[in-house]
């Protein structure tokens, strides 16, 4: 199974659990103020890129990546494209997120999902503090 069809179950996991979530979400466009007239100036002046993430639950600034290739040899696992992968989730980070890199393996088993619910059931504990 290729990346796209983990991310569909994965979509499909995180609806059936009713957690709300955004596909593609553009992490770096809206830390910048949004989409629209300017934005790569601003992109440019924070030092960021448009970047999205596969999945993203905002309110928690939780992210997450379903990695692929890292059987085949994909552009995520050679030099350029696991450094621009580095400088991603560095930003993010920076940027007060927490990234959950998972592969379609995990997504399948249901090692995903579970994943994302510890994240938001330890958010939630966090906040009752």
């Amino acid at each position: 199974e290729g990346v796209s069809a983990a991310e569909d179950m994965l979509a499909l996991h995180l609806r059936t659990a009713g957690i709300d979530f955004v596909r593609e979400y553009r992490f770096g466009a809206e830390a910048c103020g949004g989409a629209g007239k300017g934005l790569r100036t601003r992109l440019k002046e924070a030092g960021l890129q448009d970047w999205r993430f596969d999945f993203a639950i905002p309110a928690q600034k939780i992210a997450i990546e379903v990695e692929g290739g890292g059987w085949s040899g994909g552009r995520h696992t050679r030099g350029a494209g696991f450094h621009g992968d580095l400088l991603k989730y560095e930003a993010a980070l920076r940027l007060g997120w927490a990234v959950y890199r998972c592969d379609p393996a995990m997504v399948k088993a249901g090692q995903a999902l579970e994943t994302v619910r510890m994240l938001l059931q330890k958010w939630n504990a966090e906040l009752q503090k």
